[in-house]
């Protein structure tokens, strides 16, 4: 993924996360699906949709890990 890839999903965001986020492996797809995750949980869960597993669980594990920073 892209660093504006990762931009145009999560905002400004260091390099060191990008790598982090690189190293999962992981699509813009699936980026934006942990972000999601993140930001609208309950209105996932109410869509029945599956807990993040995967991929998308382990970005959203590094997300919730450096969340306060992304909302300064």
């Amino acid at each position: 993924m892209t660093k504006e890839e990762v931009t145009a999903i999560l905002g400004p965001v260091d390099e060191i996360l990008i790598a982090e986020i690189n190293q999962t492996g992981a699509t813009s797809e699936e980026l934006a699906e942990a972000w999601a995750w993140l930001n609208a949980d309950e209105a996932l869960i109410n869509e029945a949709r599956p807990h993040p597993s995967g991929r998308v669980g382990a970005l959203v594990k590094i997300l919730e890990s450096i969340e306060p920073d992304l909302e300064a």
